[in-house]
């Protein structure tokens, strides 16, 4: 606290801190992993670099990552690494992609979609999240780290489906709240679940939800150990999980995991 850090001007590769996904799966106890589809979409809303006159352009930076990637990165170091773009010339914005690209395809050690969003562009219009907001439910929470025993398949009241009865629903909570396992930082999110199945008892995935308060671990494993628990522990047909982290130093996380191969749409809250 009160120490300052370098903002070097100029392009460094070396700034980026890669780390590999199964140190993380495996401090959040994730051992054998579901069979999974889905991305991790990094959105970093205070890109710049110089062109070849030596004047400014900005845009919106999105990343989209396979979650079958051998490493993350860390996010404090990508920050600086994309800082150093601000004060480096670049003949155009095909180049900025190519070398994004490359140095990100390297340290993710996967290909990067690489997308240079304009201002203007309709894809970041705020929306709002899809499917029933689970926060007015009155619960009581005495957990505030990581229960998946509050998890269970509930029979609805009497005039609504049985248990047994597949349903298909999106519900989404914007309680959530977690740790950053390196600075213990919150990191705030809106966390939506979708699946097919016997009915989610709606007040323990609320309380489960929360209970990941005191919980310390990046956002690509905290959305994992969510999908991991639920599935497991749900019997479910199909389930989508997708954590929308708030920004941290203009950049935000958007991992999604899926049990099927399915299209994922780019949403921005209003909190982003």
């Amino acid at each position: 606290m009160g120490e300052s850090t370098d903002y070097a001007d100029g392009y460094a590769v070396e700034r980026l801190f890669p780390m590999p996904r199964e140190e993380g799966r495996l401090a959040v106890g994730l051992g054998a992993l579901p069979k999974w589809h889905g991305q991790d979409v990094w959105t970093g809303f205070e890109f710049s670099w110089l062109n070849n006159h030596g004047k400014p352009r900005v845009a919106v930076l999105r990343l989209t990552i396979d979650p079958g990637s051998s490493h993350i990165v860390e996010s404090k170091s990508m920050k600086l690494y994309l800082n150093g773009y601000a004060q480096t010339q670049f003949d155009g914005p095909e180049q900025v992609r190519d070398q994004l690209g490359s140095d990100l395809g390297k340290a993710f050690g996967a290909k990067v979609r690489v997308d240079l969003i304009g201002l203007n562009d309709s894809s970041l219009l705020v929306q709002n999240s899809s499917g029933e907001c689970l926060d007015d439910l009155d619960v009581v929470v005495t957990d505030y780290h990581r229960n998946p025993d509050l998890l269970s398949m509930n029979s609805r009241p009497s005039n609504q489906q049985a248990a047994s009865e597949v349903v298909s629903e999106s519900l989404t909570t914007h309680l959530f709240r977690s740790l950053c396992p390196v600075t213990a930082q919150p990191d705030w999110a809106s966390v939506s679940v979708k699946y097919t199945g016997a009915a989610i008892d709606r007040v323990g995935l609320l309380k489960y939800l929360i209970s990941y308060r005191q919980h310390q671990a990046f956002h690509e494993t905290t959305v994992e150990r969510i999908y991991a628990d639920i599935w497991e522990r749900c019997g479910l047909q199909k389930l989508l999980v997708t954590g929308r982290f708030v920004r941290r130093g203009g950049l935000d996380i958007n991992p999604t995991r899926s049990s099927e191969a399915v299209a994922i749409g780019e949403i921005r809250l209003s909190r982003q």
